[in-house]
């Protein structure tokens, strides 16, 4: 497809659809209108009470409409793959937005972070939570409430690795097509598959229930056989465990 058929389907208000084909912007969006709903229920599960499901919504489908006016069929990706990115992309950016998690949610995640990379340093081994929680000079309860409120905090994702950098969401939506932001981005990956193959056994089968096979909380805690709000927790440990390995990352 040229420069100028490009256009001028655009001007068109028209998309290419993932099989090739001209479908008209209307067409695309009640399509993919389940694929939303889809991503803000999984999405759901991550926040607090106060965000609204009707407001991940709005904010995914401008995401998709994002996705049908900026799409290139030529970058060889389908159009569900690229506009899920830009879904997800957009409803994080509505949360950021909210401004909802207190500052010293992020200070205590960063200060368990750093409380982790420095029992492995030390250990050569995976901290466990008892050794977390004196490295930190508190009690065990007062380490799992501060993973209980970090896990309404953030989303795991390329972006909280990378401290909240929108461009990890441009890399993969393919928008930064030079050579050095390909390498960068796959090396980010390497060293980010790198990490997650070596998380304790739970926490890497937690990460792979949720986003893998798209399990809520209630239903990986009964795979596992735990409850709800320590899938909560594991999840937190697990995002802030890799927070640490890759602090790194440059």
């Amino acid at each position: 497809m040229s420069a100028a058929t490009g256009a001028s389907l655009l001007e068109q208000n028209v998309q290419i659809d993932k099989d090739g084909s001209v479908a008209p912007l209307s067409d695309v969006v009640e399509r993919y209108a389940p694929l939303v709903k889809r991503i803000a229920h999984h999405l759901l599960l991550r926040m607090p009470a106060s965000v609204q499901i009707d407001d991940l919504v709005q904010s995914g489908m401008i995401g998709l409409l994002e996705a049908a006016k900026k799409y290139d069929i030529s970058k060889g990706a389908s159009f569900e793959t690229y506009a899920g990115i830009r879904i997800r992309g957009s409803m994080l950016d509505e949360v950021r937005k909210g401004d909802w998690a207190p500052r010293s949610v992020h200070r205590k995640s960063r200060k368990v972070a750093e409380a982790i990379k420095s029992i492995e340093a030390r250990t050569g081994k995976d901290a466990r939570d008892k050794e977390i929680a004196k490295e930190l000079e508190i009690d065990l309860d007062s380490y799992y409430a501060i993973l209980q409120d970090a896990s309404g905090s953030r989303l795991f994702s390329f972006d909280d690795i990378m401290e909240g950098d929108d461009s990890a969401i441009e890399l993969a939506a393919g928008e930064l097509p030079g050579p050095c932001d390909g390498l960068q981005r796959d090396t980010f990956k390497k060293h980010l598959a790198t990490a997650i193959d070596g998380l304790p056994e739970r926490e890497k089968l937690v990460l792979a229930l949720y986003y893998d096979e798209e399990l809520n909380l209630k239903e990986i805690g009964e795979v596992i056989g735990v409850s709800e709000s320590r899938v909560s927790q594991i999840h937190s440990q697990a995002a802030m465990r890799l927070r640490a390995r890759l602090s790194d990352w440059n």
